[in-house]
């Protein structure tokens, strides 16, 4: 658009210089090269702005989000328009971008698990941009103490043992409604706090716990064990930005259907490839029930194509 009225600028001016004298512009054409110039300026503000924090804190895995935003708007271009997608680089933990994003200040989405919660105070996606994987939690142990694990074939015995999580986490909530004995602290120090004894292991989604054993050679993965739960991870926008919500929700929902989300899930997520370093078909499953799940939530649960399946 911005094209075609710098085109209707300079043929005016054209224009101007046949029908009027080098030294004069006659109001009448002056006020249609500035009509022109309002509508570059106007077609040009149509761009949906999209900001979201792509934090130095993630590595190029977790560019996979915003890869996502990316499609989504792309296949929406022809009938919602022009986008802008723009990184903001804030390092923060996720509490306060849920708190930013729901008073309109500096994103306009996020990526987060859900909970009924979050889901009240924000505008949810419903695409589980993990298909699920978020709710299959491996642990991270001390090095030297699989010992201690090797033998767990029930919750209960698991239950003798004290797992930590992250404050505000809904995955602390879920432990323990599942009565999984939990000590909560601040994301920054719970490796730390394990590694000093606090407590015995951190339940990670098969997706993040690679990354934070490189960050922390103290420990070490868990061979034996894993957890299910529902747990999706969706986009999130401000209630108010209806606009943004749809255009997601249908942009989403169209590159499903094409098959275009897949590809780039299994491209860039490799759950298959994932799932034989971590040895999942060959650790003991807990079942746990999310108390914390939405009713919409829970009737995407009989969409299959929207979930992947780690049972064998």
């Amino acid at each position: 658009m911005p094209y075609l009225a710098i085109f209707i600028v300079n043929f005016l001016l054209l224009l101007a210089s046949y029908t009027l004298t080098a030294q004069t512009i006659t109001t009448e054409v002056e006020a249609k090269v500035t009509q022109a110039i309002k509508q570059a300026v106007k077609h040009t503000s149509k761009s949906l702005i999209v900001r979201y924090n792509q934090s130095s804190l993630f590595d190029d895995n977790e560019k996979y989000y915003g890869s996502l935003l990316k499609l989504a708007l792309e296949e929406t271009l022809d009938d919602f328009g022009p986008y802008q997608l723009v990184p903001v680089n804030i390092n923060m933990v996720q509490q306060r971008s849920i708190n930013m994003l729901s008073s309109e200040q500096n994103i306009d989405v996020l990526w987060a698990m859900t909970s009924k919660k979050r889901e009240q105070i924000l505008q949810a996606i419903y695409v589980p941009l993990l298909k699920g994987l978020m709710g299959s939690r491996v642990f991270l142990i001390r090095d030297g103490d699989q010992n201690i694990f090797s033998d767990i074939n029930s919750l209960s015995e698991l239950n003798t043992l004290l797992a930590g999580q992250g404050l505000n986490w809904p995955d602390t909530e879920i432990l323990r409604a599942n009565n999984i004995p939990t000590v909560d602290a601040l994301t920054r120090s719970l490796h730390t706090m394990l590694a000093r004894r606090r407590f015995d292991y951190i339940p990670r989604a098969i997706t993040e716990v690679r990354k934070e054993l490189a960050q922390y050679p103290m420990l070490a993965l868990e061979s034996h064990l894993i957890l299910q739960y529902t747990a999706p991870l969706y986009f999130f926008v401000n209630k108010k930005n209806s606009a943004l919500a749809n255009r997601l929700q249908v942009g989403l929902t169209r590159a499903i259907n094409k098959g275009k989300f897949d590809q780039l899930f299994y491209r860039l997520k490799a759950p298959p490839r994932l799932m034989a370093q971590l040895n999942i078909g060959n650790r003991a499953v807990f079942k746990l029930e999310n108390p914390l799940l939405s009713e919409k939530t829970k009737q995407l649960q009989s969409k299959k194509n929207l979930w992947l399946s780690l049972d064998p």
